[in-house]
């Protein structure tokens, strides 16, 4: 029997499921999440069936791609529908993202009278509702109930609580938190799973952005406010007509698996605008899909070809992201692209590195409004070779300016030509390319590499789709120049590690890994040496709250203060992230 995927499961029958259960069999879930997911499963049609033992089968009937009632979800065990299977099942398959919301309704004219021509736009409540901040609240509570347990500890019953206080959220228009909930439990499952592609550092940047946007809603009003909220989805809205220049396509693969292509064209202005067709199906679609038709008026081209070629496009719709979108009224047809040495692309490749890092990191940030350029960054670099770390083989460049960059690949999926690719322009040091990648903040100057000229100097290279053949790179013979090992960090740089080594801790391990670290009062002399003396002071008190613990009159421990402790953590990785951004414009600027 061939092994299909389980289908995505609403967030809310997951939360249903789980909160049906016996105190008896809640505590048999985890263990019965392992087992089910390990067990065989097949699709036919819209029915995905696990085979829970020899003689037992459980359906979970998928409408659309995804299950959205409990009834949809049917055992064939003598204790259903009150067994464990369905919950199990539920747990074991990804969360669903949200329905999309139906098509908003065109935006009234602007009143002839008007200075402000948003002025009748519907704006949101200046404070958020009792209703927004309960949900928050709940949020916060469920947040915080798992950085106390940490992974280990955050098993299925934890995961339903959030989930639940998701879908309560999103109900109560607060996306944004909502989608951070989403992403602790798709990032708390493929931990305890023991995913290869988990990094703790990205469930210490989801449970940063739950907690402090949870914190945030019942404390901001006006814009701020707006922001915390989010969207619930992309607004399109009329552009009137576009001139659009193709710059590269690369694949998209996501951990819930999703799968496709994004294309980057640029305007006559040098704004960046993205064509995407991502849908699941994992590396597989990808790879198909960039061969595709783009998805935008009666083009012809396929994403791949529009990297390269040009587009004009009357009646387009855009999202404040840079997104066109597919409307029907939008007409496209093709024209004339452009070189990436010729206007108006070449003027990308003009602004200082250091401005381009800056811009990057304030796009990062969910609170700031995108300017179409994202986090891509735009460089004139001279290979240097490959230098060793303790991740793996990079490739070590020198911007103009003499800035020494590392680039990185973007996937490592074999099938892709990411890798393979890198490691070819390894081998050539001294050939000088004009380069665009996206910005990985760190310590040192470092970028994931998307896309190159072609080393022959005729057109480009989508690095993770084209393949480079030995016979592209430039003769050797070239002047030569070392490829320094260089390891991860410098003597030089702030301790700021010290603090992030324990906020990242407490995420695996929970708050009781930090209760029994002891006296810190070590590293927070280092910290406070070497200028950091609010560092010092926050990593003193995350220590402490994680071991204060107080008694009744009888001498019983009393529970655990969660809601402290998460603040202070909370605290300690704000303040961690915005130093570490500070230091990554620092390292662009001086090299």
């Amino acid at each position: 029997m061939t092994t299909a995927p389980l289908p995505p499961v609403a967030p809310e029958v997951t939360a249903t499921l789980v909160e049906a259960l016996s105190p008896r069999l809640r505590k048999r879930l985890d263990a019965a999440v392992a087992k089910l997911g390990a067990r065989p499963t097949h699709r036919d049609g819209e029915t995905v069936t696990i085979a829970v033992d020899d003689e037992t089968e459980l359906r979970l009937h998928a409408p659309g791609g995804a299950v959205v009632s409990a009834d949809a979800i049917r055992c064939g065990c003598l204790l259903a529908p009150a067994c464990v299977h369905r919950a199990a099942a539920a747990c074991a398959a990804p969360a669903a993202e949200p329905a999309p919301a139906p098509a908003a309704e065109p935006e009234p004219a602007p009143h002839p009278g008007r200075d402000d021509p948003d002025a009748l736009s519907v704006l949101p409540p200046e404070t958020a509702s009792p209703a927004e901040r309960a949900a928050a609240e709940a949020l916060w509570s469920a947040g915080a109930a798992v950085l106390e347990a940490g992974v280990d500890g955050a098993g299925a019953v934890a995961q339903a609580a959030l989930l639940r206080a998701a879908h309560t959220a999103r109900l109560r228009s607060l996306p944004r938190p909502a989608g951070a909930a989403l992403s602790v439990v798709t990032l708390l499952r493929a931990a305890r799973a023991g995913d290869p592609s988990y990094r703790t550092a990205d469930l210490v940047a989801a449970l940063a952005e739950l907690l402090g946007t949870a914190h945030r809603v019942g404390r901001t009003s006006g814009p701020e406010l707006a922001a915390v909220r989010g969207r619930a989805r992309r607004p399109y809205r009329p552009d009137g007509s576009l001139r659009l220049y193709g710059l590269f396509t690369e694949p998209v693969v996501t951990d819930s698996g999703h799968g496709g292509v994004r294309t980057w064209v640029a305007g006559p202005d040098g704004r960046l605008w993205s064509v995407g067709d991502v849908a699941p199906g994992g590396v597989g679609r990808a790879l198909g899909v960039a061969d595709r038709a783009v998805r935008l008026g009666d083009s012809a081209l396929t994403h791949r070809e529009l990297g390269r070629a040009g587009l004009a496009v009357s009646g387009a719709t855009v999202s404040p992201d840079g997104r066109l979108g597919a409307g029907k009224g939008v007409k496209a047809v093709t024209a004339r692209g452009a070189a990436w040495t010729e206007p108006p692309l070449a003027a990308l490749w003009e602004t200082p590195p250091s401005r381009q890092v800056v811009r990057a990191l304030r796009s990062a940030s969910r609170d700031a409004d995108p300017d179409g350029a994202g986090d891509l960054l735009f460089l004139d670099v001279e290979l240097l070779g490959a230098v060793r770390e303790s991740g793996g083989t990079c490739l070590l460049a020198r911007c103009d300016g003499g800035v020494r960059v590392r680039l990185a690949v973007a996937d490592d999926d074999p099938a892709l030509a990411h890798r393979d690719n890198l490691m070819l322009l390894a081998s050539a040091p001294g050939t000088r390319l004009r380069v665009i990648g996206r910005l990985v903040p760190a310590l040192h100057p470092r970028l994931t590499l998307l896309a190159c000229a072609h080393p022959t100097g005729q057109g480009t290279v989508d690095l993770g789709f084209d393949r480079l053949r030995r016979a592209d790179l430039p003769v050797p013979g070239a002047r030569v120049h070392p490829a320094p090992h260089e390891p991860e960090g410098s003597g030089g740089q702030a301790p700021l590690h010290l603090l992030e080594r324990r906020v990242e801790q407490a995420v695996p391990a929970g708050r009781a890994a930090l209760g029994m670290l002891g006296d810190v009062s070590a590293e927070s002399h280092r910290l406070r040496r070497a200028g950091l003396p609010t560092a010092a002071g926050l990593l003193t008190a995350l220590c402490a709250s994680a071991a204060r613990r107080a008694r009744d009159p009888f001498g019983r421990l009393l529970p655990a203060d969660a809601d402290g402790f998460a603040l202070h953590w909370l605290s300690a990785a704000r303040y961690a992230s915005a130093v570490s951004e500070s230091l990554c414009v620092a390292a662009w600027e001086t090299g």
